[in-house]
C-alpha cells in the first residue's frame, strides 16, 4: 500500500490508538505490572477462594504487581497491590539446569 499525501483522520485515531496502546505496554513492563509478567490465568486468584473471577483477571491488568528475585536455583516471585504495596502472596519455584555434558 502506497500512503499518498496525508493521513486521514481514520488513520491518525488508529495511529494514535497503537501508540497509546503500546506506551501501556511499556509502562506496564516496566513497572511489574502482573498481565506483562507472564502470569498464567489460574494464578490470578488475588483473594485466595480458589476461583478466579473476571474482576480478578483486570486486575492484573492495573492494580497488581510482581517483583522477581532469583536466589541461586530458587526463583520466587512476589504479587503485591499496587496501590498499597501490601503483599499478596509469594510463589517459589526451585529449578534445576542440566548439567553441561563432558567433552573427550
Amino acid at each position: 500500500m502506497i500512503l499518498s499525501g496525508r493521513f486521514s483522520r481514520r488513520r491518525k485515531m488508529l495511529l494514535a490508538i497503537v501508540v497509546v496502546l503500546l506506551a501501556w505496554v511499556g509502562y506496564a513492563w516496566y513497572t511489574g505490572i502482573a498481565i506483562t509478567q507472564g502470569i498464567e490465568e489460574r494464578d490470578m486468584d488475588w483473594n485466595g477462594d480458589g476461583q478466579v473471577t473476571r474482576d480478578e483477571i483486570w486486575q492484573s491488568f492495573y492494580a497488581v504487581g510482581v517483583s522477581r528475585t532469583q536466589n541461586g536455583p530458587r526463583e520466587c516471585s512476589t504479587f503485591y497491590w499496587r496501590s498499597s504495596g501490601a503483599q499478596i502472596r509469594v510463589d517459589c519455584r526451585t529449578t534445576f539446569k542440566a548439567a553441561p555434558a563432558e567433552k573427550k
